[in-house]
């Protein structure tokens, strides 16, 4: 039967085997790579509801593109 910490160890690689896979790489080439990529888009919506939005988050300090990305994720049933 397996240690505790090899059980854990294998818990850990299964739940996020990006961060593992960054970390052989790194081994491989010195240079820690990116995790997640971010990617510009662009998208037609009615003009008003944009102002109103950049006035939104300008007034409580929010990130245009985290709010998006939440509603995204939330649209989609992730997180």
């Amino acid at each position: 039967m397996p240690s505790t910490e090899l059980q854990y160890a294998l818990k850990a690689i299964r739940k996020h085997p990006q961060v593992f896979a960054a970390l052989a790489e790194y081994d491989q080439t010195r240079e820690i790579p990116k995790t997640t990529y971010r990617e510009r888009i662009n998208l037609t919506i009615d003009n008003n509801l944009l102002q109103q939005f950049k006035r939104y988050a300008r007034k409580n300090g929010l990130n245009m593109s985290r709010v998006i990305e939440r509603y995204m994720k939330k649209e989609l049933g992730l997180k």
